[in-house]
């Protein structure tokens, strides 16, 4: 909940903007967000089914016993912190550009919530994953494969927006990129 603050917070400024630019990035950033915190809650509660607790401190240590899950949350996490190339990237770059060109005097709360965003979600990371196995969560069930299909399942539009942009992006990822010199939209 607090990486959404910070998305829907460029989301907003880029609205109020109402350039190309930041229109385009806060739809790429709000599809982006959707999937990526989506897929965050997901996560939340297979750790929630086996710890019977929403405490960060006492889920620690489940890359001992669920190690293909920890997989699915650093791959989440560094979607959430807008790790390239995803497209969580290219709507905060798209927003950000817009948003430096309206008024400089904005990098620095931008840059705060950037960072306060990737701090978050690494502690989170790091609050789950990492550190000696609590005694209350040794004997628990393994991962199902509906939860690692519902993990693909998030990843995978990700990963077909990342492939196909101008699917989200319109005609602004064949004007203003390195697509259109590579000949975007044509019919070959």
């Amino acid at each position: 909940a607090y990486s959404s603050v910070s998305h829907m917070g460029l989301v907003i400024a880029a609205t109020l903007i109402q350039t190309p630019w930041s229109l385009t990035g806060a739809i790429v950033l709000m599809i982006a967000h959707g999937l990526t915190s989506s897929m965050l809650f997901c996560l939340a509660n297979t750790n929630y089914e086996r710890t019977h607790s929403r405490t960060l401190i006492l889920a620690r240590g489940l890359q001992l016993i669920l190690p293909l899950m920890t997989t699915w949350w650093l791959l989440t996490n560094l979607m959430n912190m807008a790790l390239p190339p995803t497209i969580n990237l290219t709507g905060e770059l798209l927003i950000m550009t817009s948003v430096f060109n309206w008024s400089p005097l904005t990098i620095m709360m931008t840059g705060v919530g950037t960072l306060l965003t990737a701090a978050y979600s690494l502690h989170m990371f790091l609050m789950t994953q990492r550190g000696k196995l609590p005694p209350h969560i040794i004997q628990t069930t393994p991962t199902h494969t509906r939860e690692h299909l519902l993990m693909a399942l998030h990843t995978l539009p990700m990963l077909a927006l990342l492939a196909k942009p101008e699917l989200i992006m319109g005609p602004l990822s064949c004007q203003h990129s390195l697509t259109k010199t590579l000949g975007c939209g044509s019919k070959n």
